[in-house]
């Protein structure tokens, strides 16, 4: 599919599906790919159903690498090519045969990796186009006398799956988060974007300066990539250029879901299947197992993420915008910030996410340090114990504020969802290394966990 196609399919598409269309497309695609398996990967065998093919993890798939891709490329090859652009900062090249090989973040251990080739590029680069761009940025695309228009991607690593939008109507700018702020910002205001790119923390701290006067930018399409969005930055955002944030929800796995113009999260189906291992009784919140559909350089069948996400109640009502797609209500996290606290009655509670991070909104609350230029944090977790990292404000009584409402606030958590009080320790904050995502919470180390009861919150 070239880009044109998947623009239009993104841009109109979605209004011509019905959930029973949908459906045989997924169907025509479990069989397109289930075809293809044997010839294209030597771990497949010949499955007769995708219940056939085992489950598999990141550590599976990058310890067979070879055996995943069509070219046979092993990993040493594909590490080496995206270190060496890592080191010189230089993204441009490839791999024999045209194919782009990337690195993800990494923030659950190993980084993962991928590869995809110049259709694969094509067809990204014009589904998100075609779901993300606004009208005015649409009616200035179609018109071959206007200006081209300009998008700045903010982050840790160029890639040819981002030039892949470059052309006469759009103009195309890397700016490089491993970089000292103040370049970003230099960067980011000579892009003078119509569409602002970046992770999300990357967008609070965009916004925040442009309400402090050090940045004077006027985006139309404002999307947030590989973080957690929270609520603190879409306040940020809106009120720092006038318009709410739109979510990519993207992982080495491949495109997995985008916002529409509702701020609704849907899967993109039917390219994507997503399997769902519940992770609570009402059925609510999963680590999705993912199959894409149409990619054919790196196969993706039945991948467990380590991301939880939380589903639309089944009462939802149908998106307005036509698309019958299942929509995500959230993407909470990865797996291990889950918290698993030691029960007050035995087992372990799980305290999932949101859950958390309200709570820590809440304690800077009562401290009045929250918002722009308040105090950040991050936990470190395991069963008995939670390490949180707290920012100074160079303000001794509101620092004493800050602990003692924290400590206040967990505690009451863990009494309402049925956990022993844990051991708080308080350490001070470090931001993340330049390009790294900011991960809130992250399980500390491997930890036993007592049997018994499990009870999620």
């Amino acid at each position: 599919m070239g880009a044109v196609l998947a623009f239009a399919t993104a841009r109109w598409g979605v209004r011509l599906r019905t959930a029973r269309g949908l459906e045989r497309a997924r169907r025509r695609g479990i069989r397109r790919l289930l075809r293809r398996m044997p010839r294209a990967a030597r771990h497949a065998g010949a499955p007769r159903s995708l219940a056939d093919v085992p489950i598999v993890d990141k550590a599976a798939v990058l310890a067979d690498f070879a055996a995943w891709n069509v070219h046979g490329v092993e990993l040493a090859t594909a590490l080496a090519a995206a270190r060496e652009a890592e080191h010189t900062r230089d993204f441009s090249g490839l791999l024999p045969g045209g194919l782009t090989v990337g690195l993800s973040s990494g923030t659950s251990g190993r980084p993962g990796v991928f590869l995809v080739d110049r259709r694969e590029r094509l067809a990204w680069a014009g589904t998100v186009l075609g779901r993300l761009l606004d009208r005015a940025s649409l009616a200035q695309l179609l018109r071959p006398w206007r200006p081209p228009v300009r998008i700045a991607f903010c982050l840790r690593a160029n890639s040819t799956l981002y030039e892949s939008v470059a052309s006469r109507r759009l103009a195309f700018g890397f700016v490089d988060l491993v970089a000292p702020f103040a370049e970003v910002l230099e960067q980011v205001a000579a892009a003078r974007p119509h569409v602002l790119v970046a992770p999300s923390s990357v967008l609070a701290e965009l916004a925040a300066a442009q309400r402090a006067g050090a940045l004077a930018i006027s985006p139309r399409t404002v999307v947030a990539v590989a973080e957690v969005l929270s609520d603190e930055d879409v306040a940020l955002a809106e009120a720092a250029w006038g318009v709410r944030p739109r979510r990519v929800y993207q992982a080495t796995e491949g495109l997995l879901a985008l916002d529409c113009a509702h701020g609704r999260l849907h899967l993109n189906e039917p390219g994507v299947l997503v399997e769902r291992e519940w992770l609570d009784a009402g059925h609510r919140r999963f680590v999705p197992i993912v199959t894409d559909l149409e990619r054919r350089t790196q196969l993706v069948v039945r991948y467990r993420l380590d991301d939880v996400l939380r589903a639309a109640p089944d009462d939802a009502s149908p998106c307005p915008c036509g698309d019958p797609a299942a929509v995500i209500e959230a993407v909470e996290g990865r797996a291990d910030e889950v918290v698993e606290a030691v029960g007050a009655a035995g087992g372990i509670v799980r305290v999932f996410p949101d859950t958390l991070r309200r709570a820590m909104a809440l304690a800077l609350g009562d401290a009045d340090a929250a918002g722009p230029g308040g105090v950040e944090w991050g936990i470190r977790w395991a069963p008995d114990r939670l390490v949180v990292a707290l920012s100074r404000t160079g303000d001794a009584a509101v620092d004493e504020a800050v602990e003692t409402a924290v400590r206040r606030r967990l505690a009451e958590l863990a009494a309402a969802v049925g956990a022993r009080p844990p051991v708080v320790a308080v350490a001070a904050w470090a931001p993340p290394a330049p390009g790294e995502k900011l991960v809130r919470i992250r399980r500390e180390a491997t930890a036993a966990v007592p049997s018994g009861r499990t009870v999620d919150a």
